[in-house]
């Protein structure tokens, strides 16, 4: 997860396209940013994506498929594709509270023996965080924080690194 502008978009094009040697599976949120997937795509020309049932095999092995329904349906199909992948990422929209889709590993009877939840990544952007969470109206930026299991601060080039200093003090 992470706020909106905060890197999730390009982290993700970056795991499908990248060989890292991990079969993953990336669930997007269709209400957040899109992924991209055209640019992702374009990374692979000439390498000839599989697609099946509304998702995209990169050569590297990750798949990745958007939420159409809800995100208990989505997994419970992407878990008939066991054999593609090894790990699953669920990218949340920008203004998504962590806490109900972190729930659903551990109420889903059926994804409970198939699935668990090894971690929330919270991605934190350095030059507007501050802002975020100065701004009363704005709750989800720490609601995101306060669920993470572990925090990636990003854009740390667009900040001093007394700036940054700052914005680790005040996310522990």
């Amino acid at each position: 997860t992470g706020f909106l502008g905060s890197g999730k978009t390009t982290l993700l094009n970056r795991i499908l396209t990248e060989n890292h040697g991990k079969r993953i599976a990336v669930i997007q949120n269709e209400f957040g940013e899109d992924l991209g997937l055209g640019s992702a795509l374009q990374a692979e020309q000439g390498k000839g994506p599989e697609v099946f049932e509304e998702a995209y095999e990169m050569n590297n092995g990750c798949i990745c498929c958007s939420v159409r329904d809800d995100l208990v349906v989505t997994l419970e199909a992407i878990m008939r594709k066991r054999d593609k992948f090894d790990h699953v990422i669920v990218e949340t929209t920008g203004l998504a509270n962590p806490g109900p889709i972190a729930s659903i590993f551990w109420l889903d009877e059926e994804l409970g023996s198939d699935l668990f939840l090894d971690a929330i990544v919270t991605l934190v952007d350095a030059k507007h965080i501050t802002q975020h969470l100065d701004d009363p109206s704005c709750k989800e930026a720490a609601q995101q924080i306060a669920f993470a299991d572990r925090l990636l601060i990003n854009k740390t080039d667009l900040v001093t690194p007394s700036e940054v200093d700052a914005v680790e003090r005040r996310v522990r």
